[in-house]
């Protein structure tokens, strides 16, 4: 999505943390516009590599954090350097909100679930298909979906999407 003048309007990035993080970056108009997991390696590598991976993003209205601990710490003082508000929950907080209780019983069910409704919101949002689908780039186009619902960048889960 861009703005009048050309330039790309602020999206929504967010980040199933861990140091092999999933990453879903939203428009303005609700859609999924990437998605992708990478693997970090060391905390050392995370912070070196975390300026880059917001800048690849940009421009951004918000970052969305799955998780929390010393990864999370690492994105959190970059947003904060940059003005860049951040939204942190549980996987609880947008399992609660996407998926059906009988889905969240165990984590395995969760992780199944969180895959079939990504690939939903993925052609949803005509974004490219995945040839193959990692459970962190799964559940971050997910919290993102979710984040786009909070932040009032949609009204409601969009038709289609729930089962």
């Amino acid at each position: 999505m861009t703005e009048p003048n050309g330039a790309e309007s602020p999206g929504l990035l967010a980040v199933d943390l861990g140091l092999r993080s999933g990453l879903a970056r939203y428009q303005r108009d609700g859609r999924l516009h990437w998605y992708r997991s990478q693997n970090f390696a060391t905390q050392s590598r995370l912070k070196r590599a975390v300026p880059q991976v917001l800048h690849a993003a940009a421009p951004l209205a918000w970052l969305v954090l799955e998780g929390g601990g010393p990864v999370a710490e690492v994105w959190e003082r970059e947003a904060q350097r940059r003005a860049l508000p951040v939204l942190r929950v549980s996987a609880e907080d947008w399992r609660a909100r996407l998926l059906y209780a009988r889905e969240q019983r165990s984590s395995a069910l969760a992780k199944d679930a969180a895959d079939g409704l990504a690939r939903r919101v993925i052609e949803w949002s005509h974004a490219d298909r995945p040839t193959s689908l990692r459970h962190d780039a799964a559940e971050a186009v997910l919290l993102g979906l979710w984040a786009v619902l909070e932040v009032g960048w949609l009204d409601q889960v969009p038709n289609g999407l729930r089962r």
